[in-house]
């Protein structure tokens, strides 16, 4: 399976994992939310709209687009510190963005060569 359906995939899992938690959100934040300039928009939106507003429509956008995708992510560290909530809840949206940076990983490990950076 090539990346990026691997990818579409965990996006898709992703997305099932908040629609089953207390996360999930039927109305989108208001407009101003989305003006943020932090990372995460971590002043304007908790962790889960987040995910849910931002994160899965853009990379649903590369994906329909044929855009490069990130080279490598690293989402869960941020997120085991700021979803706030019952483990039962917490615990399958962590699983499914671990998967999500495990992909970024091991696709930059695989595209990764060391003869392009060498000085001979």
């Amino acid at each position: 399976m090539s990346i990026e359906n691997q990818v579409r995939q965990s996006l898709f899992d992703l997305e099932r994992a908040l629609k089953d938690s207390p996360f999930w959100e039927e109305l989108p934040p208001e407009v101003s939310a989305f003006d943020s300039v932090e990372p995460f928009y971590i002043d304007t939106m908790p962790a889960a709209q987040w995910l849910q507003w931002v994160l899965l429509p853009r990379m649903h956008a590369l994906l329909d687009s044929g855009a490069q995708l990130p080279e490598k992510l690293s989402l869960l560290p941020y997120f085991e510190e700021a979803l706030d909530g019952a483990p039962e809840d917490i615990e399958p949206v962590l699983r499914y963005v671990s998967q999500l940076d495990a992909l970024f990983i091991k696709n930059h490990q695989n595209s990764f060569d060391p003869d392009e950076n060498s000085d001979a």
